[in-house]
């Protein structure tokens, strides 16, 4: 995911790529398996991209944009949210109800957030922080999204310094997980 450029254009590009994985689940009929790979891949991308905010954009936006504090705990509010989702639908078959459901809800949840950032946190950062410093987050994102988890843990803390700790090892475990998982 990602354009390689500065973070919000990298953070952008992937909101682009979670709704058009949206659009690709929604166009799968209601119980084929196809949703479910679509599904696992939406998750991947979706917590790679949360963790690398995590790790990097939210802490700047704490300390360098107006009301910061208040935009990064909103934020990290909506991510809590959408991983419980991406949870519960984990263990859901294509065939269960409760995918479609889960599937509809977490839609609306990420289009909220992304509409939150690109608006109103974006903006913002892009007023206080220099090109220089948006292309090294940008850097940031693209390095912590190669290490990041592939699969949801509501439980693992979402602000450093327990999260810079913690993510790397989960994130490792996934992969591994991942790569048992189709090769086998």
């Amino acid at each position: 995911m990602g354009p390689g450029g500065d973070v919000i254009a990298e953070l952008a590009a992937d909101h682009r790529e979670l709704e058009a994985l949206f659009s690709q689940i929604e166009l799968q009929p209601v119980d084929h398996l196809r949703r479910r790979e679509l599904a696992d891949r939406l998750t991947a991308e979706l917590v790679r991209h949360t963790v690398a905010e995590e790790l990097h954009l939210y802490p700047v936006v704490r300390t360098h944009v107006p009301n910061g504090a208040a935009l990064a705990d909103k934020e990290l509010a909506d991510h809590a949210r959408a991983e419980r989702m991406l949870k519960d639908l984990e263990d859901l078959s294509v065939d269960d109800p409760r995918f479609n459901d889960t599937i509809a809800k977490l839609k609306l949840e990420v289009a909220s957030h992304v509409r939150e950032e690109e608006h109103e946190l974006f903006p913002k950062l892009a007023a206080t922080l220099p090109p220089e410093k948006l292309d090294e987050l940008g850097r940031l994102v693209r390095r912590a999204r190669q290490t990041a988890p592939t699969r949801p843990h509501p439980s693992l803390p979402n602000t450093p310094p327990a999260h810079r700790l913690l993510v790397p090892g989960a994130g490792l475990v996934d992969r591994v997980r991942d790569l048992l998982r189709t090769s086998g």
